[in-house]
């Protein structure tokens, strides 16, 4: 049996795990201060007069307002000159001032209004100007950019995403702090789930167990997503639409995460229920000489592709692949973390983006075997002043995956 994985209860693990949640420290009002002048700084490089932030992570990220992306408009307004106007319905008014962290201004709209027309004035008086140049968060819904485009002549609307993925791709020394305490929790929920693995478990009652552990530890609630694959399954790197049960030599894939203040983990384990086969060994030792090739390539300066050819050169050369064929590796070798799960800088072939300092990404260059099984080892490494360094440290070996 693999060392660290059965032999303990759900029951027991649960009541073993406390919070964490006292040891972090959220974003303060001086950080999102500094957010907002980089962004105005690099509004006025580009010549941008307003930007607009939906009801996104972005206005979380700028703001520190937290609010959901529904059919009403939600927002803020961000002039390069220096105004905070925050947008949402008339009765939501009361309680968006009662979340506001960073002063602003308010403007309302009512239920029988557009509120694309609201934004627009606002973006043009702003402007100081006959015309506006107004930038759009990226993941604005079509049917409020497609208004904004629409609601003036004298507004020329632009797409945000190099300017907002410009501030959040770099993280701050808190961003870290946050990133790194997340991630530590869902490892050690990743050992948890492997003590109580047990002959006929189903998929779901580790789903289950994934919710309760993440708020027992104090993330800000349930998982932000649960993936648990048990045997054949495995192979496919988002999973199955129905539920497995264990059995005896199946290999194990577990993908999770949750949020802590917004930030969030995602760590994913493969490993053996049972006794391990020569092709298991095979694909799972393949799979960590990959991830390692590609960490090591994830040096200052060095395009973002770089780590990606890295891993699929490991791959390819022992037989699998290439490029995207499997068996091998058919999806990019990581992505960016921080407010969201999967963000700006990705891992990926034919993005130049040079690595720096502050820069944060999954490496998880999944080895797929349809018919047969999966493995991926994910874990998220940050570029320090010194080059790259692990959040989590990888698995060890597949004999010991959590170095018990």
């Amino acid at each position: 049996m693999t060392i660290g994985v059965g032999g303990s209860t759900a029951e027991k693990e649960l009541s073993m795990l406390t919070s964490w949640r006292d040891r972090a420290r959220p974003i303060d009002l001086n950080e999102y201060r500094q957010r907002l002048q980089k962004a105005r700084e690099l509004m006025q490089q580009s010549g941008i007069d307003v930007l607009y932030l939906d009801a996104t992570t972005s206005l979380r990220y700028f703001t520190g307002m937290l609010c959901y992306a529904s059919e009403r408009l939600h927002g803020a307004i961000l002039s390069a000159s220096g105004e905070l106007i925050y947008v949402c319905p008339a009765f939501e008014e009361e309680k968006a001032r009662t979340e506001m962290i960073v002063e602003g201004d308010f403007i309302v709209w009512e239920e029988h209004e557009d509120p694309t027309v609201t934004v627009a004035g606002a973006a043009l008086k702003c402007s100081g100007q006959t015309t506006c140049k107004l930038a759009i968060d990226h993941q604005t819904p079509f049917f409020s950019a497609n208004r904004l485009q629409n609601a003036d002549p004298d507004l020329v609307v632009v797409n945000a995403e190099n300017l907002i993925s410009a501030c959040r791709r770099i993280k701050s020394a808190q961003e870290l702090a946050l990133l790194s305490q997340a991630k530590a929790i869902t490892l050690q929920i990743h050992r948890s789930v492997a003590r109580f693995l047990d002959d006929g478990i189903d998929t779901r009652e580790v789903q289950t167990f994934l919710d309760d552990a993440h708020i027992a530890c104090g993330m800000d609630g349930r998982s932000t997503f649960k993936i648990v694959l048990f045997g054949e399954p495995t192979a496919y790197p988002h999973g199955v639409p129905y539920p497995q049960t264990l059995v005896e030599n199946d290999m194990v894939l577990i993908d999770t995460g949750a949020s802590l203040y917004g930030y969030n983990s995602d760590i994913t384990r493969s490993y053996v229920f049972g006794e391990t086969s020569a092709r298991q060994r095979e694909i799972w030792e393949l799979e960590q000489a990959a991830q390692l090739a590609a960490f090591a390539a994830a040096q200052i300066g060095a395009p973002c592709w770089a780590p990606d050819l890295a891993a699929r050169q490991v791959i390819e050369a022992a037989g699998y692949g290439p490029g995207y064929r499997v068996p091998g590796l058919p999806h990019r070798t990581g992505h960016g973390v921080g407010l969201d799960v999967h963000e700006h800088p990705y891992i990926v072939k034919g993005n130049d983006l040079p690595l720096a300092p502050g820069m944060c990404f999954s490496i998880e260059p999944m080895i797929c075997c349809y018919g047969e099984f999966g493995v991926r080892l994910e874990d998220h490494a940050y570029i320090a002043e010194d080059g790259p360094r692990w959040f989590t440290e990888p698995s060890p070996s597949l004999d010991n995956p959590f170095g018990v």
